[in-house]
């Protein structure tokens, strides 16, 4: 056990505008897709969730809106902790992705502590994985606590309602519209955890896994990557993996991802289960990218909380297009 815990969450949702909202909107399976604004290439409309931002803001300046409401919820529950000693480590869009808006590397952390009055700490950092980005985060943050941090906040913010980032998947037939059922529907939206040592909602393990057939090689996937992952954040956590009571997954729609993580769980599970759920957050919030992870996290914690889980452990898993494949295995103490 890493002695890392969630203490507290952070959400701004196509179907809440903070951590409970959003938790109890996901519960009730609400979702808000609607047709965007955008035209796929056989002349449909793109589906799509939109966070309902009031005013409405565009580009960089809407993701730091984004951002500010779960930071801030976050920020709310550091208790004594001076803000100041508290890290940040945000997760953003991958660095080649088309349409990927300016300034987010550079900027958008430090303009979005300023504008809610926070400093930014010397370890603050971007972290630009996309989807794999919150357990990346995860790790780092471990590193950061075991070298004194008493607190660390992971955050991630990311959408794919840009024209260009559309474009270039609907070249791809991987946008979901009224003819096209094997792809992802558009989704935005922004999460933060506050990590600490006092929470219930404690981190077990964390795995790494490559995945050299990903969802743009052509080659058909054995699972590689996700079975590595698995089995090492499997091996930390010192579990078999029959003793998990669920799944959560950043799965999109595209068939390739539950063909993956199917074959993950068959190649992983040794003893007979009569039952995993699997949670796919997707479903309900959209394709949020590097949000998903922190976006599981804070729901993670959320059900542990109100005992409406499927039980007190849980492997959350992730998967980007290139190749990368991440785990992590949590479990709600008490």
């Amino acid at each position: 056990m890493s002695g890392l815990a969630i203490e507290a969450c952070g959400m701004s949702t196509a179907i809440g505008l903070n951590a409970p909202a959003s938790a109890a909107a996901q519960r009730a399976r609400l979702s808000n897709f609607e047709e965007t604004h955008f035209i796929s290439h056989d002349g449909k409309w793109m589906i799509g969730a939109e966070v309902p931002l009031d005013p409405p803001k565009r580009g960089r300046a809407r993701l730091q809106a984004l951002l500010e409401g779960p930071l801030r919820e976050c920020y709310a529950a550091l208790g004594d902790v001076d803000p100041k000693d508290v890290p940040v480590l945000l997760c953003v869009a991958e660095g080649d992705r088309p349409g990927r808006l300016a300034g987010v590397d550079t900027s958008l952390l430090h303009d979005t502590l300023n504008a809610i009055g926070q400093p930014i700490h010397a370890d603050s950092a971007v972290i630009t994985y996309g989807r794999v980005g919150g357990i990346v985060a995860l790790r780092d943050a471990r590193d950061l606590m075991k070298k004194g941090a008493k607190k660390v906040i992971v955050a991630g913010v990311d959408s794919y309602l840009i024209a260009g980032t559309l474009a270039h998947y609907d070249a791809d037939d991987r946008v979901l519209t009224e003819t096209n059922s094997n792809g992802f529907p558009a989704g935005e939206g922004a999460a933060a955890v506050l990590l600490g040592r006092g929470g219930a909602f404690q981190l077990l393990g964390l795995g790494f896994g490559r995945e050299p057939a990903h969802i743009t090689s052509g080659e058909p996937t054995r699972a590689d990557g996700l079975v590595a992952a698995m089995r090492e954040a499997l091996g930390e956590a010192g579990i078999d993996f029959s003793e998990v009571d669920y799944r959560m997954s950043d799965l999109n729609g595209e068939q390739y991802y539950f063909k993956e993580a199917a074959l993950a769980m068959t190649r992983v599970l040794r003893k007979r289960i009569d039952q995993m759920d699997l949670w796919n957050p997707a479903s309900e919030f959209g394709y949020t990218g590097a949000a998903s992870m922190p976006l599981m996290l804070g729901l993670g914690l959320i059900a542990g909380q109100k005992r409406y889980a499927p039980g007190r452990t849980v492997i959350m898993q992730t998967s980007d297009d290139d190749g990368r494949r991440g785990t992590a295995i949590f479990r709600m103490e008490g």
